[in-house]
């Protein structure tokens, strides 16, 4: 081994729960998202993708917005400069694990 270590130590823990990183990965791919999109191509409940949202939301990760189309309430969910880059070093940590060379 040289350097740093083993690339899992670059995943981050707040990414790293699957339900989690299927929501950032959906929001990764566009600039906002409608919290019924996500729910629906994460395959969630409401009430699971409330709550990684507000986990995810805490650690500065994803941005919560809401307001009206018409008179119906809507939720956006987005991921934010920080959210970004976090999902982009977890991604590339995974990659550098299943990349990794075995050891002789």
């Amino acid at each position: 081994m040289t350097g740093h270590g083993h690339p899992r130590h670059g995943l981050d823990e707040v990414v790293h729960a699957p339900v989690r990183f299927s929501i950032m990965a959906v929001l990764a791919a566009a600039e906002k998202a409608e919290f019924a999109y996500v729910r629906d191509t994460v395959e969630v409940s409401d009430s699971v993708l409330s709550k990684q949202a507000a986990t995810l939301e805490k650690a500065g990760y994803v941005k919560v917005v809401k307001g009206y189309v018409g008179k119906r309430p809507r939720t956006w969910l987005s991921l934010t400069a920080e959210g970004r880059a976090a999902f982009d070093r977890h991604v590339a940590a995974l990659r550098a694990i299943a990349d990794a060379a075995p050891a002789d």
